[in-house]
């Protein structure tokens, strides 16, 4: 697969502080790839490096296999956390600047700006100044300006912050469709659930250094434990758990049901296949449940974080 994006060995000190540490990471084309990390981990900074508002003390940036220079601004939108608009300027106004600092015409900037107030059903919104827009309309703005001039790499951090559920999915179907345009997306955040419907590829760093890196998928291949969520019915609930406890490694398990059953969590040795036990437990019990548990990204942080400390 084709890297849009490579930071090789990217370190940053300020003074006796090290923010990142030879950090490197690879960013498919056309994928959506997670930066991860606690607060203070070090995001932050490597996206300001990928910005060019800040330069690496060692390490280099790749951008569609050109080393990154000045004129790559034009291919990178930026939404950072902490939004930049200015309250006192118009929305229109201000929309047509920022597209214009891009390297749009006017003519093209406002032809994009009138597709995207009329998609976002907020075309009254041009007259009215920032300042009189609550904190989610503001983000709507600043979300088309990030994304006017079809940038090959979008930067999203945060994405969501202000806004309610409904609106925060409307930008996440935004996001997905941009992807499917041929974008590519490193998006930023603390929303666990977000990530996991969004990103396909992600890295964890924590304390200035990358932990962990891939495909989400590989990810949790290898983080999961041979373990299946059980529900059974059966004459005889304690003495088929006291039963199963003989041959396997059983806990109980805590899910939502409609009806009334044995709840296990069982965990099987690589000798033992779940092809193996769901033959065994047919003929124990009728079963109403029998779920792989997947760890979420979420597990796969802490657990990885608490390693690591």
């Amino acid at each position: 697969m084709t890297n849009l994006l490579e930071v090789q060995g990217a370190s940053k000190r300020f003074g006796s502080f090290t923010a990142l540490d030879n950090v490197s990471i690879a960013v498919p084309k056309g994928s959506i790839f997670g930066l991860l990390g606690p607060n203070g981990a070090g995001k932050t900074t490597l996206i300001r490096i990928i910005n060019q508002i800040t330069l690496p003390d060692e390490g280099k940036v790749f951008l569609d296999n050109e080393p990154l220079k000045k004129e790559h601004i034009q291919d990178i939108g930026y939404l950072p956390e902490e939004r930049g608009l200015y309250k006192s300027m118009k929305v229109g106004e201000q929309a047509l600047y920022l597209a214009q600092l891009k390297g749009l015409s006017k003519k093209e900037a406002k032809d994009r700006l009138k597709y995207w107030f009329d998609k976002f059903e907020i075309s009254h919104w041009w007259d009215k100044k920032i300042q009189e827009l609550s904190k989610g309309m503001a983000q709507k703005v600043q979300f088309i300006v990030t994304v006017l001039h079809r940038p090959k790499l979008l930067i999203f951090d945060e994405p969501f912050s202000g806004f309610d559920p409904i609106n925060a999915n409307v930008i996440k179907d935004e996001i997905l469709q941009l992807r499917e345009e041929g974008a590519t997306v490193i998006f930023s955040t603390h929303r666990m659930e977000s990530v996991e419907e969004l990103c396909d590829h992600i890295a964890l760093i924590n304390k200035s250094k990358k932990i962990l890196e891939g495909e989400v998928s590989d990810i949790k291949r290898k983080y999961k434990s041979n373990t299946f969520e059980v529900g059974l019915l059966a004459e005889s609930e304690n003495g088929l758990y006291d039963e199963l406890k003989e041959k396997f490694q059983v806990v109980p398990a805590d899910f939502k049901t409609i009806e009334e059953q044995l709840k296990l969590k069982i965990t099987l040795d690589q000798s033992t296949s779940s092809n193996d036990l769901l033959g065994y437990l047919s003929t124990k019990a009728q079963i109403l449940r029998f779920n792989e548990v997947i760890p979420s990204v979420n597990e796969i942080f802490i657990k990885t974080i608490s390693e690591n400390e």
